[in-house]
C-alpha cells in the first residue's frame, strides 16, 4: 500500500543512564550516561511506523538548513523522502531516562516557526498516495495552501487521517481526524471529562471541520468515533497495559487507523483495530522497541496468549494457568479466575473446544461455542490470554505454555490432577484455590431450562 505521510519531522533523542548519586553542592541526580539513540519524531515516527509495518512509504515534509537536519534522513531508512526548506531550526526533544523512567525532557528549536516552502514534488507526492497520514506538530507546513488544496483532493478518493496539533492549522474537510482528550477540548470549546465530554467534542468538531469522521483518543479508556452528529457515537475498549511508555501512541493510533480504513474496513472496524494495535505496540515497549524485529501478527487466541507468555517471562515475570469448559460463566467460575490473576504477572486460561466438551459433557453441550466462551473469557480484566485447545485434557496445551503456576478451584490432591506431574517436568507448581460452593454450570443451565 502507498502510504504518504505529510507532517513535520522532527528529531527524537533518547539517553538512557545510571543514576546513583548526588551532585555534593544540590539535590541535583548525577545521570552517568550509558547510551544515546537518535531516531525520526513526528511525521518521522509516523512514516517509521508504517514501514516496519510492510507498507511502501513516502514522507512530505520541510527539512532545516542547519547541522540537526543532516542527521535525520539515514535515520528514514526504505522511506522515500520529498521536502522542501524550511527556514526554522530543526525540533530536537531529547528524553533523559534512567531504569526506563523519564527524568527530564530537554526540547530545542521549538519557538516560533516561519512558513516553509512546498514543491511540486510533493504535491505529486500527496496525489499518487492510497492512504494519506498528517502529522501536524506544528510548525506551519500543514498552513500553505497548495498543501493544504492536494490533502483535500487527496481525501475525496482515498482515506485521509489527520492527527492535529493544538498549535497546528485546522484539518481540511473530509478527512478523518484523531485528537486526544486535551486536543478535543481546545479545539472545541466544550468542558468536562470522560465519554460524555469526548462524545460532545467530537460532535462540536465534525460540525465546525466538515470532517469525515472524529476520533477522539482517551488513553487507557480507548477511542471515541463520530461520523454524524446524530446516532449513539462507538466508544472502542482499550486492552489494559500495565506501566506503559505512551510516548508515540498517538502516532501508533493515526497510522493503524488509516492502514485499516485504507484495506477497507468500516470506520468502526479500523478504529477497533487501531485501539488494538496501541495497546500491542505499548506493550511491546513502545518507541523503547522500535529497534527489535517487527513483532509475529497476532492472528488467534493461542497467539495472543503465546505472545503475552513470552512478554512475561523476558520480563522475569511469573505466569499463570488454569482450565476448564467455562460453558456458562458463575460466580465460582469469576472467584477462581480473580485468586489465580493474583498469583503472577499474567493469567492464561485453557479452554476445551467445543468438541472437547461434548466427549466430556454431552451431545448437548457446551451451551455456548468456543470462540463466544473464548470472546467472553478475554473480555475479563484478570484474563490475559485464552489458548483453545482439543483434547480431552489440558495436559499438550499446558506443555505449550509451560505455565509457573497452575490453578484449580476445588478440593483436590495431587493424585486427581495429571496436570500436577506435567508441570513438575519444568519446576513448575499446581495449586488449587478456595472455590464457591453450590455453583456449577450445570445447576445454572437446569435453572435457566426451568424459567424458559
Amino acid at each position: 500500500m502507498r502510504a504518504v505521510v505529510v507532517g513535520d519531522l522532527l528529531l527524537d533523542v533518547d539517553v538512557e543512564g545510571e543514576v546513583e548519586r548526588l551532585t555534593p553542592y544540590a539535590p541535583v541526580p548525577v545521570l552517568d550516561v550509558v547510551s544515546e539513540t537518535r531516531r525520526a519524531g513526528g511525521a518521522g515516527l509516523v512514516a517509521t511506523l508504517l514501514r516496519r509495518d510492510g507498507h511502501d512509504v513516502t514522507l512530505v515534509t520541510a527539512l532545516a538548513d542547519d547541522a540537526r537536519a543532516l542527521d535525520l534522513p539515514p535515520l528514514l531508512d526504505g522511506i522515500g523522502l520529498v521536502a522542501g526548506r524550511s527556514p526554522s531550526p530543526t525540533v530536537v526533544k531529547t528524553r533523559i531516562r534512567s531504569r526506563e523512567q523519564p527524568i527530564v525532557r530537554i526540547d530545542e528549536g521549538s519557538g516560533g516557526a516561519e512558513a516553509p516552502e512546498v514543491t511540486a514534488a510533493m504535491l505529486d507526492a500527496v496525489a499518487g498516495a492510497e492512504l494519506v497520514v498528517v502529522a501536524d506538530y506544528g510548525r506551519r507546513l500543514l498552513e500553505q495552501p497548495a498543501l493544504r488544496d492536494a490533502i483535500r483532493a487527496a481525501a475525496a478518493r482515498v482515506p485521509v487521517v489527520w492527527d492535529p496539533h493544538p498549535k497546528g492549522a485546522q484539518p481540511v474537510p473530509g478527512v478523518v481526524v484523531t485528537p486526544n482528550l486535551g486536543e478535543a477540548r481546545g479545539f472545541s470549546g466544550v468542558e468536562g471529562h470522560g465519554v460524555p465530554f469526548a462524545d460532545e467534542a467530537a460532535v462540536r468538531l465534525l460540525t465546525d471541520w466538515g470532517c469525515a469522521g472524529v476520533v477522539v483518543t482517551m488513553g487507557s479508556r480507548g477511542a471515541l468515533l463520530r461520523t454524524s452528529a446524530t446516532g449513539l457515537p462507538l466508544v472502542a475498549a482499550a486492552p489494559e497495559v500495565r506501566e506503559a511508555d505512551v510516548n508515540g501512541a498517538g502516532d501508533r493510533f493515526a497510522s493503524a487507523l488509516a492502514v485499516a480504513l485504507g484495506s477497507g474496513a468500516t470506520p468502526s472496524d479500523a478504529v477497533q483495530h487501531a485501539v488494538r494495535a496501541t495497546a500491542a505496540f505499548l506493550a511491546e515497549g513502545g518507541v523503547a522497541r522500535l529497534d527489535a524485529p517487527p513483532a509475529v501478527p497476532l492472528r488467534t487466541p493461542d497467539l495472543d496468549a503465546l505472545a503475552v507468555v513470552e512478554r512475561v517471562r523476558a520480563a522475569g515475570g511469573t505466569v499463570v494457568a488454569t482450565g476448564g469448559c467455562f460453558d456458562l460463566i458463575h460466580a465460582g467460575h469469576a472467584k477462581t479466575l480473580s485468586a489465580a490473576r493474583a498469583l503472577g504477572d499474567c493469567l492464561i486460561v485453557l479452554l476445551n473446544s467445543d468438541d472437547s466438551v461434548r466427549r466430556l459433557k454431552g451431545p448437548e453441550r457446551p451451551l455456548m461455542t468456543e470462540g463466544d466462551r473464548a470472546d467472553l473469557l478475554g473480555a475479563l480484566e484478570v484474563v490475559d490470554g485464552v489458548v483453545v485447545f482439543t483434547e480431552d485434557t489440558p495436559v499438550e496445551a499446558i506443555r505449550r505454555v509451560r505455565p509457573d503456576i497452575w490453578v484449580k478451584g476445588g478440593d483436590y490432591s495431587a493424585a486427581d490432577l495429571p496436570e500436577a506431574a506435567v508441570i513438575a517436568e519444568w519446576g513448575g507448581r499446581a495449586v488449587t484455590v478456595p472455590f464457591v460452593p453450590g455453583r456449577s454450570t450445570t445447576r445454572l443451565a437446569a435453572a435457566i431450562q426451568r424459567v424458559s
